[in-house]
């Protein structure tokens, strides 16, 4: 299918310009949640060390305050026996309690480091894996899901998205791991000091937890809908890039820029809203924790007066108090990320759950020494079901023939080579070839035994030797060198700076349209194949060059079936059958100088191209 050039119907159709409605509500999150921690199995042992490490960081570090609060209490005692002249500050102590306060911190860091370390790795293998099974997931799904949908919404889900999750989920699981371990750590120890202030600490839990349930539900669905207008736009973005030249030939440049900022302003708004709601989580709990810090000062200094605890301890608490309150804001800063890494997880998951063409019939059959023997029985199709594109369509075409096929537009002449190498599979009937029924045939296989020339020409980047030998990527130089001589493409290639080795951009717009066909021409060539198939193969040639390739494709189609899709009757005059489509049926069949004679439906379309000329 040729690339929209940004304004075509199934573009609007699917982006609607912004014209979709935002998401209502969210979908499955506890879902996707668990379908991201079963893709985290294969890691659960380095998982377990994380955390492990973890919590042994945290409990360093969790202790600290309350050793350091025995120098305190000993610098406060010694300060008093001074004053009293009954003694003094006993400073070897206190250095010793530093020194030791020191090494559990640095202790504390490297155990941190190495975890950080470990959750980084697992990170990038898990979008490695995602990426991996997203492009072998591609290779697996039908024709009609790409067809259907734009490029830049499927990009979008191996680019942004696995990237969105690789690397919130290096930063999120080491911080809610912590955040818990420090939470629950931090707890024990301020128990240890003091029960009643720990109780007037904890005040503030529910009135956290009800704050973030409250943004994290109304954050949610704007998530969503950002994720889901991330895509769009790429789409939009990609489709206005590639058909730059045809935006402008035809002045359709405000209707882009109407259409993009309209979808970028759905992006904004949700964007907006919730990125607004989750930064309104941490000024919230800051509120609330300095509100205990508060009451535990207040608390801590009336229990000071009376004796029931030191200053040391007074001073520990307020530390652990603090320590209380951070991973609380912490974890309420990484619910944004789970939310985002969440809605993108979901994404990557619904691409991955897509219905998939069956690659492997149970009763498989691997075709051995294909001849080239193909017979449509009553075959029938619609792209839906209430559209039917091939009515009641038979031919028997024996190995070795040049059919050629042709017919008005929408006739069914391409759908019918669809449906020959299973891009999509026929609703009634059955195609065979050399005897056996295509469904029991493996696609993989199956599509072995063509090779193919169509109108829109698709090219990488790379050279044009690499672009060539794509089509049997074991050929030698001379193999392909031979192979472009027989397309008539030595010349010009020759001529390219660098000849072979020029290295074509992403688009192929260094080469011209023709020059473009004349390459898929001796890729085709290069393969080999049994069974040929030339959708309007050189409608982008001049007439002098057509002439020559036809030459070189009768040589080259001599002993192979071929299907050639032509509107150009002209050039299938020599053809062993023509099949006239009509309607999505056969209505004439037979040699050019029959049909001629017949003076039928094909003799006036034969006629009807001299006449418009």
């Amino acid at each position: 299918m040729s690339k929209s050039p940004g304004i075509s119907p199934r573009s609007r159709g699917r982006m609607g310009g912004g014209r979709f409605a935002p998401t209502e509500k969210p979908k499955d999150f506890k879902g996707s949640v668990k379908k991201l921690i079963s893709y985290l199995g294969a890691y659960k042992i380095a998982i377990l060390i994380v955390m492990i490490l973890a919590a042994v960081a945290t409990v360093f570090s969790v202790a600290g305050p309350k050793i350091m609060a025995k120098a305190t209490n000993e610098l406060f005692d010694g300060l008093m026996r001074k004053i009293a002249g009954v003694g003094g500050i006993n400073f070897k102590y206190i250095g010793k309690i530093l020194l030791f306060t020191l090494g559990l911190y640095i202790f504390s860091s490297a155990v941190s480091f190495a975890q950080g370390w470990i959750m980084t790795g697992i990170s990038q293998k898990i979008s490695y894996k995602m990426r991996k099974d997203i492009s072998e997931k591609i290779g697996r799904m039908p024709m009609s899901y790409f067809e259907s949908r734009t490029y830049g919404e499927v990009l979008s889900r191996i680019t942004n998205d696995v990237d969105t999750l690789g690397t919130t989920l290096s930063q999120s699981i080491t911080q809610i791991i912590t955040s818990v371990a420090t939470l629950i750590g931090t707890l024990v120890m301020m128990l240890s000091i003091s029960p009643i202030m720990t109780l007037i600490s904890l005040v503030i839990l529910p009135i956290s937890a009800f704050l973030l349930s409250f943004v994290i539900k109304k954050s949610q669905k704007h998530f969503r809908t950002q994720q889901e207008y991330l895509g769009h736009i790429n789409g939009i973005v990609e489709e206005s890039y590639s058909g730059h030249s045809v935006v402008q030939v035809f002045n359709k440049e405000e209707e882009m820029i109407e259409d993009f900022c309209k979808t970028n302003d759905t992006l904004y708004r949700s964007a907006w809203k919730s990125q607004f709601l989750s930064g309104t989580m941490m000024p919230v709990m800051q509120f609330v924790g300095n509100m205990g810090y508060a009451g535990v000062a207040i608390s801590g200094g009336l229990l000071a007066i009376k004796g029931a605890i030191g200053i040391g301890d007074i001073q520990a608490f307020i530390q652990y108090v603090k320590q209380f309150t951070q991973p609380i804001q912490q974890i309420a800063q990484v619910i944004n990320q789970v939310q985002a890494m969440t809605a993108a997880a979901e994404r990557v998951f619904e691409f991955l759950n897509e219905t998939e063409e069956e690659q492997i019939p149970d009763n498989a059959v691997i075709p051995e020494n294909v001849t080239g023997n193909v017979r449509f029985d009553h075959v029938s199709f619609g792209y839906t079901p209430d559209k039917i594109v091939i009515g009641d369509f038979s031919a028997d075409i024996k190995a070795g023939q040049k059919i050629a096929i042709v017919g008005p537009t929408g006739a069914g002449k391409t759908t019918m080579v669809k449906l020959l190498i299973r891009f999509y599979d026929v609703n009634g009937g059955s195609i065979f070839l050399d005897g056996t029924d295509i469904k029991r045939i493996p696609r993989k296989e199956l599509r072995k035994s063509f090779g193919m020339v169509l109108q829109d020409t698709w090219l990488f980047n790379g050279t044009i030797m690499e672009n060539i030998r794509y089509g049997r990527l074991d050929a030698t130089d001379e193999e392909v060198i031979e192979a472009v001589k027989a397309a008539h493409a030595h010349h010009f290639i020759k001529s390219l700076p660098n000849g072979y080795d020029m290295i074509l951009n992403e688009d192929a717009t260094n080469v011209s349209q023709g020059q473009k066909q004349l390459i898929t021409i001796a890729r085709a060539i290069l393969s080999d194949s049994k069974i040929m198939i030339l959708d309007e193969a050189t409608s982008s040639v001049d007439t002098r060059t057509e002439v020559l390739i036809q030459d070189a494709m009768d040589r080259l189609m001599k002993g192979r079936t071929s299907f050639v899709i032509a509107h150009r009757l002209s050039t299938i005059r020599n053809a062993d059958l023509i099949l006239v489509m009509k309607d999505g049926d056969i209505i004439e069949q037979g040699r050019h100088d029959e049909l001629l004679e017949r003076n039928g439906f094909y003799a006036n379309l034969y006629n009807s191209q001299f006449e418009i000329a």
